[in-house]
């Protein structure tokens, strides 16, 4: 028996910009990541679903009170990555983070062009470094542990 207000081969569309994912596959495997936009039918070069995620290639390290300044900049540096991953091989987790990526422009072309990656990777790098000084979404800097 089907319920008649149920609607029937619907997927709703989950996987949006924002989401914070885990990525599976490949050499950032086990990081966390920001969804930045979404490709739900794919492209030309890419016919399956996929989208270009920003995440933490390497999370900041403790801090302690008798640290100088100088090791507690150091330590407290975020070290970004952007790559365009497969949904199959993201596990999406409940949060999502209220990080803009709309003003730095990050396209697929920005994403196959090393020169323009690099630029948006530091781009990013500087979006992250703001929000963990800031304190915000402090469990997305810190590293899995599992």
């Amino acid at each position: 028996t089907t319920l008649p207000d149920e609607r029937l081969g619907v997927m709703v569309k989950f996987l949006k910009s924002g989401k914070v994912v885990i990525l599976l596959n490949g050499r950032y495997a086990g990081k966390k990541g920001v969804i930045v936009k979404t490709f739900d039918d794919g492209i030309d070069g890419r016919k399956y679903g996929h989208c270009i995620v920003a995440g933490i290639a390497r999370e900041p390290l403790k801090v302690k009170k008798s640290m100088s300044e100088k090791k507690v900049e150091k330590r407290s540096r975020v070290k970004p990555f952007i790559k365009t991953v497969n949904f199959n091989h993201l596990m999406p987790t409940r949060y999502s983070v209220e990080v803009d990526f709309k003003p730095l422009a990050i396209t697929p072309e920005v994403v196959a062009n090393d020169a323009k990656r690099t630029e948006a990777r530091k781009a990013v790098k500087k979006l992250f470094q703001e929000r963990y000084t800031a304190g915000k979404n402090r469990w997305f800097f810190s590293k899995l542990r599992f």
